[in-house]
């Protein structure tokens, strides 16, 4: 999330005051204290007053130093009371953007793919199969399929494949695209897996 804060002190300025403005006249309703909206009114007004001292082409070291002095202390305020008024259910999305904060956006679930990966066997060692796993959409794609964090491998011995979930065996949990899957020890050589 971008912050909230500009950059630039002309416009954080501006920014503080409307925010010092209004986190004064309704302090409660946003989870803070009136205590917290008047030291903040204070590091508006320090602000305020550092930027006013520095004329235009007037920048001696020891009033930039402390503008930035200033900016600072008002900053880390600001993000502070952010941080309170955000946490605060009661506090609406319209409340947030008069005040100049980021509104968060619902996240939106990803859903499961819609196609099942593609298997390629690479090796057979005994009885214990290394297989790669792919993205069956998309060839050019080595990895997982997009907005997928693994796979479950489940594993069946016979010449056709069960329906029924219970008849299967579960070989296990993989965030990686290759995993080796071992039949038991009396599967014949061949057998179709």
């Amino acid at each position: 999330m971008a912050s909230f804060l500009p950059s630039r002190d002309s416009l954080l300025l501006a920014w503080s005051a409307n925010f010092s403005t209004r986190i004064t006249a309704d302090a409660v309703a946003l989870g803070l204290t009136a205590a917290q909206a008047t030291a903040y009114a204070t590091l508006q007004t320090n602000f305020e007053t550092a930027m006013a001292a520095i004329a235009p082409g007037d920048r001696s070291k020891s009033l930039v130093a402390t503008k930035n002095a200033a900016r600072l202390a008002l900053k880390t305020s600001a993000r502070l009371l952010a941080k309170i008024i955000q946490g605060q259910a009661s506090v609406t999305d319209a409340q947030k953007i008069e005040l100049g904060l980021n509104v968060r956006s619902a996240p939106t679930p990803i859903p499961p793919p819609a196609d099942a990966p593609g298997i390629t066997i690479l090796s057979t060692v005994g009885n214990t199969v290394k297989l790669r796993l792919f993205d069956a959409v998309d060839s050019a794609n080595r990895g997982r399929p997009a907005g997928t964090d693994g796979a479950s491998v489940f594993s069946f011995v016979g010449a056709a494949a069960p329906t029924e979930e219970s008849e299967w065996n579960f070989e296990g949990v993989t965030s990686k695209t290759k995993v080796d899957v071992t039949f038991p020890e009396g599967t014949a050589p061949g057998a179709k897996v």
